[in-house]
């Protein structure tokens, strides 16, 4: 079973999104193999998700209504296949991990902590459309081909 981390800052817009729109994609593909978690670089401990992340995962078929935040800690970096990071800037925080087990999702998410609903939807396609993408990566990589 594969590791995949959703990396963001706060944990609580981004990473749970990502989270649990990348779950939906490997359920709608009837992919196994992969667990994916998230967390946040400079996350506090038990935060819900922010209300417009939860409305926007849920337009693509993602209920992030139970995550609770939590922060990176250096234990979680010794099991994980692969980071998923929302910025160049997040990546670069993880000077310690080797580069080929560290991506950016579609170039950088923009962070929409604190702006409406319809900033958290443009965001939601941002990461899934990315995701997407990253499934097809890793199709690539394992000779899989799902479609």
């Amino acid at each position: 079973m594969k590791k995949i981390l959703f990396l963001c800052t706060g944990n609580t817009c981004r990473s749970p999104m990502a989270q649990g729109i990348f779950n939906r994609l490997l359920a709608e593909r009837g992919l196994d193999g992969y667990t994916c978690e998230s967390a946040g670089l400079m996350a506090f401990a038990g935060d819900p998700a922010e209300p417009n992340a939860i409305a926007a995962a849920a337009e693509h078929g993602a209920d992030i209504t139970a995550h609770r935040s939590r922060p990176m800690s250096e234990n979680m970096k010794e099991d994980t296949a692969l980071f998923v990071c929302m910025t160049m800037t997040h990546a670069a925080l993880l000077a310690d991990v080797p580069p080929k087990k560290v991506v950016v999702l579609s170039g950088g998410i923009i962070d929409p902590y604190g702006c409406d609903l319809e900033v958290y939807r443009i965001c939601a396609a941002h990461i899934k459309k990315g995701l997407e993408q990253l499934l097809e990566q890793l199709d690539n990589r394992t000779g899989r081909n799902n479609k």
